[in-house]
């Protein structure tokens, strides 16, 4: 029977996988997707359906890599100079920004080298 951990409080044996919510050393997830621009096309739309009638720019179609769409989020929100969000569900990444930012959210992920679609 392999030695399973019950209990540790060193930091760095605790850390939990970003995916699947396990322990690093028992992550059961798939390899990082890539993050190459080259590898993937991004989906750009707005929504407003229960949001209380604000409008949202979504970015869709991103790779599941969690510091990728962290990162990103981040400069499209500096960019734009509104509020978001990001999350990694299903298996791909998804970003929010705040108002319909769509030329200008298209203009920047165009300089980032993600092919865009939408």
């Amino acid at each position: 029977m392999p030695d399973k951990l019950v209990f540790s409080t060193n930091p760095s044996v605790n850390r939990r996988c970003e995916g699947c919510g396990e322990l690093v050393s028992e992550c059961t997830c798939q390899p990082s997707a890539s993050t190459d621009p080259a590898t993937f096309t991004a989906r750009i739309r707005i929504e407003t359906a229960g949001r209380g009638g604000k409008t949202v720019t979504v970015i869709d179609d991103l790779p599941a890599n969690a510091d990728y769409v962290k990162t990103l989020a981040r400069k499209l929100k500096t960019g734009c100079g509104c509020g978001g969000t990001h999350a990694i569900a299903s298996g791909r990444g998804t970003i929010e920004i705040q108002g319909d930012k769509r030329s200008r959210v298209r203009e920047m992920l165009q300089k980032e080298g993600v092919k865009v679609r939408g």
